[in-house]
């Protein structure tokens, strides 16, 4: 599965330099100097980075063949993914990435099937989004009183919905 860390944005002066929209939680370990980043689309990458630098809170990269503004300009909206095996597992018991709720089956905790999870939305509340068998998506807010077990290895999280919630 591939994995969006950054959205190339607008040109940032004459020489080539890109402003990055930054979407991952390290941007050091995953758009590093010398490195080289995977695009969507396709056709505008693989780029390799050259030079990284912060100004005023905005991530820039130097990108090797990218020489003046109007080549920076042409890569605008190009999306920087890496491959999401890239990612290590979290320490913690109780953190997970997107990418691994992504796809697993959902039951209540009297073992009733609900659905699958389909997408994690970030707003404020981290909420699933689960799929479920001809009905509407439900948002399910990801606490620990509505879901008290995630189980990836077994591809199965618990839920225990109050009353009208599903």
């Amino acid at each position: 599965m591939q994995l969006v860390v950054g959205r190339i944005g607008r040109p940032h002066g004459v020489r080539g330099e890109v402003t990055v929209e930054v979407r991952t939680d390290d941007p050091e370990l995953r758009l590093p100097v010398g490195g080289s980043i995977t695009t969507d689309p396709p056709n505008r990458g693989p780029l390799v980075i050259e030079g990284r630098r912060w100004h005023n809170g905005v991530l820039l990269l130097s990108l090797a063949g990218v020489a003046g503004r109007d080549a920076a300009d042409a890569l605008r909206g190009t999306m920087l993914v890496i491959d999401s095996a890239e990612v290590a597992p979290s320490d913690d018991p109780d953190e997970f990435h997107d990418h691994e709720l992504i796809g697993l089956k959902v039951v209540t905790v009297a073992g009733e099937p609900v659905g699958e999870v389909t997408d994690v939305l970030h707003h404020g509340q981290d909420l699933l989004v689960i799929r479920r068998d001809s009905q509407d998506d439900a948002l399910v807010p990801f606490v620990k009183a509505l879901v008290p077990e995630v189980d990836v290895a077994h591809g199965r999280l618990v839920v225990d919905p109050p009353e009208g919630l599903l």
